[in-house]
């Protein structure tokens, strides 16, 4: 499935659709990095044991998810960046044409209409003073997106790459995106040093 543009006559409009669709490429592929990075691995890590057995010290179902999204992203970026240089000719060449880019589904789906964000973790208690409570989490929150992690970080239950990434972020914001009262609320949480996960208790999520 290609792109829609606004206004094929238009070689500026189409510019500036494609690099609106750039920009949301490169924010999902740093989303699949972060992935990658809560679990230390790369997209050579190899995911089995020396005996051949699948390593049971992280999350394969993620980190494959993570690495196939990659590459069909990677691979998008490449065809938008090729229609872009064609768009950006186009403003000077009335008579070039700009093919729209084929992209992976998941890409080219209007984000309208692409699957609503599931949470995958609930705030059962915060302590006073603590960093989660200046910043505002309250118990009963329905986590939906941590910095750049959201459900599908989460596949085998644990909450190990929540932790991690809060331990790798000391005194830097990470913003938090929850559900409240079916409402969506934007949060930042900035972890400090020696309170690491103990000032907010959060549990997995699985609804009902």
């Amino acid at each position: 499935m290609g792109l829609t543009l606004p206004n094929p006559d238009s070689p500026m409009e189409q510019a500036r659709a494609l690099i609106v669709q750039k920009d949301n490429i490169e924010a999902e592929l740093e989303t699949h990095f972060s992935v990658l990075k809560v679990h230390k691995v790369t997209m050579q890590t190899p995911l089995v044991d020396p005996e051949g057995f699948p390593r049971a010290d992280i999350d394969i179902y993620a980190v494959r998810g993570a690495r196939v999204r990659i590459i069909e992203l990677r691979n998008d970026l490449k065809a938008v960046m090729d229609a872009i240089a064609k768009a950006l000719e186009g403003i000077y060449d009335p008579t070039v044409v700009i093919p729209a880019p084929t992209l992976s589904t998941a890409s080219s789906t209007p984000a309208s209409q692409r699957e609503t964000p599931r949470p995958f973790a609930k705030v059962d208690g915060v302590a006073p003073g603590s960093p989660a409570a200046d910043a505002a989490l309250r118990r009963g929150d329905l986590v939906v997106k941590f910095g750049q992690l959201d459900s599908n970080a989460f596949k085998s239950g644990s909450l190990q790459p929540l932790a991690e990434l809060v331990a790798e972020n000391e005194n830097r914001a990470i913003p938090i995106r929850v559900l409240r009262a079916d409402q969506t609320v934007l949060l930042t949480l900035t972890p400090r040093k020696n309170w690491g996960g103990r000032g907010c208790h959060i549990v997995p999520y699985t609804p009902s």
